[in-house]
């Protein structure tokens, strides 16, 4: 998966604010296994104005949803900044053993191997709806298993967003009908 990171969706003004999120993804060969190459959104998160443009273009995205979840882990920087500036509340979705009480749990495939994720007992009401925020959507088995937990609870996840996407993997597929929007491409 080689290749430039760019601005999902439209030709790029080359001093926009999203060219300037796409100079600062960091790419990091043979992490977290030989054979991956690791997008790093770390910059992107330590540099203030890059990390309130993709805040306001995520939360932009949010419609009228009750609630941002967010993924473990970087997911839950972005997430929660989402709701503030949504004017949600936010939701954590983590890595199996994290939580005290749990609602459900998913087991799902990884491009390099197999992770389990949890949601919380009691945050996410039924008939919720839920906006879904991770930092980057690969092969779709993360968002689709965060997707799967809110449903199992009987919420509605109105929207996936994504700080990056790597279309190659064709990830967006695994949410079937949720919209799914990405800030950049790879």
């Amino acid at each position: 998966m080689t290749g430039p990171v760019t601005v999902a969706g439209a030709r790029p003004d080359p001093g926009s604010e999203l060219e300037w999120v796409a100079a600062l993804v960091r790419d990091v060969p043979d992490y977290p296994s030989p054979g991956i190459l690791f997008r790093d959104i770390t910059p992107v998160l330590a540099d203030a104005e890059a990390f309130t443009a993709v805040t306001t273009e995520l939360a932009a995205l949010v419609g009228e949803a009750d609630l941002v979840a967010g993924v473990e882990a970087r997911g839950f920087l972005l997430a929660a900044a989402v709701a503030v500036v949504a004017g949600t509340g936010v939701v954590p979705v983590r890595k199996a053993g994290k939580l005290p009480r749990v609602a459900g749990s998913r087991t799902y495939e990884l491009e390099y191997g197999t992770a389990t994720l949890e949601l919380p007992a009691e945050t996410v009401g039924h008939g919720a709806r839920v906006f879904l925020v991770d930092d980057v959507l690969a092969t779709g088995g993360t968002a689709a298993a965060a997707a799967d937990l809110l449903a199992e609870v009987g919420a509605t996840v109105v929207g996936f967003g994504a700080l990056l996407e790597l279309t190659a993997l064709n990830g967006r597929a695994r949410l079937g009908d949720v919209p799914v929007h990405a800030l950049l491409t790879v």
